[in-house]
């Protein structure tokens, strides 16, 4: 089911049914500040399980979406006073730190060496969603190897019935991926350039580097 969300009602409808759908287990395409992503409860592994095996066999594991500043707390065993400033400075927005999660979350997101990719979004109906649903793990809404998709039509296109319910927010206002930052080491290290530029991120943590395989 695609709800328009540029409708109040169809938003009110739409994110009602995002919400119950995430809490079942299913899937929903979302809209956010890059691209659309899919997403599904981070807590629910078959869900994950369901979102990976949708996007045809994504090896990484998704990244988390949280829908306030005070839920990474929760999530981590202790925050670097770096990704604090991070967070401070550009969230919501796009950026996307990797930190270490607390070693008592019960969640199976892959391969992830006990670290996990998280970001609070800069995008109403996202945030509205994330904050009933709690996090999530959310992909860019597209198959293994096809464009990002820009709407949610284009995400059903290609996604089809394995996705519970889109949120339509009309053409993504900047589809550049966000930047991400690995926060677990020494020094902050840019992982992949995106939405912010290096230039700003070295204004709240001059000892960034740059990960050599991006340089």
């Amino acid at each position: 089911m695609l709800y328009d969300c540029r409708s109040p009602a169809d938003r009110d409808r739409g994110v009602a049914a995002a919400i119950e759908a995430v809490k079942n287990g299913e899937l929903v395409v979302l809209p956010t500040d890059t691209v659309y992503g899919i997403g599904a409860d981070a807590f629910t592994p078959y869900a994950v399980k369901a979102l990976l095996d949708a996007k045809g066999g994504q090896a990484a594991p998704p990244p988390v979406l949280i829908g306030s500043r005070h839920t990474l707390d929760g999530l981590v065993f202790s925050l670097p006073r770096s990704a604090r400033d991070l967070v401070e400075a550009f969230w919501p927005g796009a950026l996307t730190i990797i930190v270490e999660h607390s070693p008592s979350l019960r969640w199976d997101l892959g391969d992830t060496n006990g670290t996990v990719a998280v970001r609070m979004p800069l995008h109403p109906v996202a945030l509205e969603v994330l904050r009933e649903t709690g996090p999530m793990a959310v992909a860019s809404a597209n198959k293994v190897g096809q464009p990002a998709a820009v709407t949610a039509e284009e995400a059903r296109d290609q996604l089809a019935y394995s996705v519970r319910a889109y949120l339509e927010a009309g053409p993504a206002a900047d589809p550049v991926p966000s930047t991400i930052v690995d926060l677990t080491g020494e020094a902050p290290r840019l992982l992949r350039p995106g939405a912010i530029p290096m230039e700003k991120l070295r204004d709240v943590v001059p000892d960034i580097v740059i990960e050599s395989r991006v340089a």
